[in-house]
């Protein structure tokens, strides 16, 4: 599929960490999104020489590549950096999916810019782009019980009642995803904040 443009295709970067023993931690939010936008576009993440699983799509009717960085968490960046400079993305067309300790369990916020918070995969993205300019999807997961180290929350499972929210929490950040791709920021802002 051509995916060619003036501005590059978009480029929708999941965050998480690889392996199975991860696959179900809060965390890996970021991932279990980009899997469903592959799975909705019928698309095959395959492994691609920037440390990344990709596949060329179309999303919302516009060229679009998935990617999952086969890197861990604080070391998305050069994954995302080299995609965005082999599919020649501007990086106003990056969207970044992470998990957000700052947003309640289940709600989602999108913003372009700002700053890390904290989130180790974001800073290291921050850091690799040379620019704050990228879209998030930030999908809330809430503050970690007690005094619980938020390390240690966000590598921790969804527990049993969150696994019961986590599909339709997951099937709506995908559709803000399509959402940013089709339509302007403050658009798709007043369809998700609302909830």
């Amino acid at each position: 599929m051509d995916v060619s443009g003036s501005d590059g295709p978009w480029l929708v970067v999941g965050l998480g960490n690889p392996g199975p023993g991860y696959a179900g931690n809060r965390h890996n939010i970021g991932f279990m999104v980009v899997e469903l936008l592959a799975e909705r576009t019928g698309a095959r993440l395959r492994s691609h020489r920037a440390r990344a699983d990709v596949d060329q799509v179309r999303l919302a009717g516009q060229p679009a590549v998935l990617a999952r960085p086969r890197t861990f968490m604080n070391v998305s960046g050069p994954p995302a950096a080299g995609l965005r400079a082999f599919y020649k993305t501007d990086v106003a067309r990056v969207i970044v999916v992470h998990d957000e300790l700052d947003i309640p369990f289940g709600a989602i916020r999108l913003k372009r810019g700002g700053g890390d918070n904290g989130h180790n995969g974001l800073r290291s993205i921050t850091s690799a782009l040379g620019s704050r300019d990228y879209l998030r999807v930030r999908v809330g997961i809430g503050r970690p019980p007690g005094r619980m180290d938020p390390a240690d929350f966000v590598l921790r499972d969804f527990s049993t009642v969150e696994r019961k929210e986590l599909p339709l929490l997951v099937d709506s950040a995908a559709d803000a995803v399509e959402s940013l791709v089709h339509e302007e920021l403050s658009v798709a802002q007043n369809r998700f904040h609302a909830g």
